[in-house]
């Protein structure tokens, strides 16, 4: 008996050397992991391990915080200065590289991934942030982002490097996230802060958080493959010039859940910084909350721009609308500059009837540029049809594939496929998002 005490005491040093040996957190006296100012450290967290994570923990500028695929990694609940979240702050790295088998999990402390959490929950704990080097529009170059303490020094973003690399999110889903930290100010699913293009962003999951599923403060980021579904406000939001690409979204909200499908925007002041926010967007499908939300498929305000292309947009009270403010430094301008471009897309449900209502404007303009903006719903060669998918059942991928008109991929990064919206043939949702559950 003495010897297998002994034996016991034995493996339990080793394995608490070796647990402790992980990371650079600190132990609090509950058992959560904190940061202590000194990040993760560079690690590598596994899929035996537990890890729950308490306050705002960082990967400090030199780590590398590598996550196996299969990990669950767990926040703690609280709000205001309790609230939890990771933060990747710029110059550190997060190699979150899961697989369709084995998605890497962030998610609340009390999920054990058996419905002891409901689908619908929110708000239980804070969100994933990324800060990169990459370009913002903001004048010193650098701002810092929201959610997080003002004399926190690692909470800065931006620089002059668009081929900055924060790491790879590749088959993440982020769950029922968006605690509020004061005043009605939640965290995102997930946050792009100045993120480079050399960082990898494709099939990450957003669901059920109390804030925006993705934000993107400027950067040059490509995200592919991204799923947002049942947050309280918008699905994608991007401004301080974001200049990246981004194929294959889904953005679905819920019954008198959720704002816009996307919101975008331009500089902060002045608005007209730059980079401008330009990004090409393909191949997204976007369903709205039909007549029970107030929020638009699409908002462009603040000198904001981009390209919107081989798309489907469905069941949304209200259209693509355009902030018209001084006609030379408003979105209606990016517009008419070519900046700005919604084209060969395919819109069902969205107002009524499509042709006059769909594309409308916002501010102070005449008739003649209301009836402007609302014809290029036909000059960009958009078209209303039904897209054969049924949402409420969790049936998204057409029972045909949508063809008809389609515009050119701009770049080599974009998958050239034959289809409109985002997906063809084959359902990438299935089997490791929560949402095809």
């Amino acid at each position: 008996m003495l010897n297998k005490i002994v034996a016991g005491l034995f493996f339990l040093l080793i394995f608490w050397g070796c647990r402790k040996s992980n990371y650079y957190l600190e132990e609090s006296n509950t058992g959560f992991l904190r940061d202590d100012g000194s990040g993760t450290g560079t690690v590598t967290w596994t899929k035996n391990n537990e890890y729950i994570l308490e306050g705002l923990v960082f990967v400090n500028d030199g780590q590398v915080l590598t996550i196996e695929p299969g990990t669950v990694v767990r926040f703690r609940r609280g709000e205001a200065e309790n609230a939890s979240a990771l933060i990747v702050a710029r110059g550190g790295k997060i190699i979150a590289n899961g697989t369709h088998e084995k998605p890497i999990i962030f998610t609340s402390e009390n999920d054990d991934l058996k419905g002891s959490v409901a689908k619908d929950t929110r708000g239980l704990w804070g969100g994933l942030i990324i800060l990169g080097n990459a370009p913002v529009n903001v004048n010193q170059g650098e701002t810092r982002i929201e959610g997080i303490p003002y004399f926190e020094p690692r909470g800065v973003f931006g620089g002059s490097d668009e081929d900055d690399n924060s790491g790879i999110l590749r088959y993440v889903s982020i769950r029922h996230g968006g605690t509020n930290i004061g005043e009605g100010n939640e965290i995102n699913g997930l946050t792009l802060g100045g993120v480079g293009n050399k960082t990898v962003i494709e099939y990450v999951e957003v669901i059920s958080n109390a804030d925006d599923g993705v934000e993107i403060f400027g950067g040059t980021a490509n995200l592919r493959n991204i799923i947002v579904s049942g947050c309280s406000d918008d699905a994608f939001d991007y401004d301080l010039g974001w200049s990246g690409n981004g194929q294959f979204w889904l953005g679905v909200e819920n019954n008198f859940i959720g704002d816009n499908l996307i919101e975008a925007g331009g500089g902060t002041s002045p608005v007209i910084g730059f980079p401008h926010s330009l990004p090409t967007i393909f191949n997204a499908t976007l369903i709205g909350n039909g007549e029970t939300g107030n929020g638009s498929l699409t908002v462009f305000e603040r000198f904001a721009g981009g390209v919107i292309a081989n798309s489907v947009f469905a069941n949304n009270l209200h259209g693509i609308l355009l902030e018209v403010t001084d006609q030379q430094h408003d979105s209606f301008s990016q517009w008419k500059n070519g900046k700005l471009q919604i084209k060969n897309n395919l819109f069902f449900q969205v107002a009524s009837p499509p042709e006059n209502s769909v594309f409308q404007l916002s501010g102070v303009f005449s008739g003649e540029m209301a009836n402007s903006w609302s014809d290029y719903f036909n000059d960009g060669q958009n078209e209303s049809g039904n897209p054969g998918i049924d949402p409420e059942n969790g049936q998204f991928v057409p029972v045909q594939k949508l063809t008809g008109n389609l515009s050119e991929y701009p770049s080599s990064w974009f998958q050239k496929v034959d289809f409109k919206g985002a997906f063809g043939e084959d359902n990438w949702i299935e089997g490791w998002t929560l949402l095809s559950e």
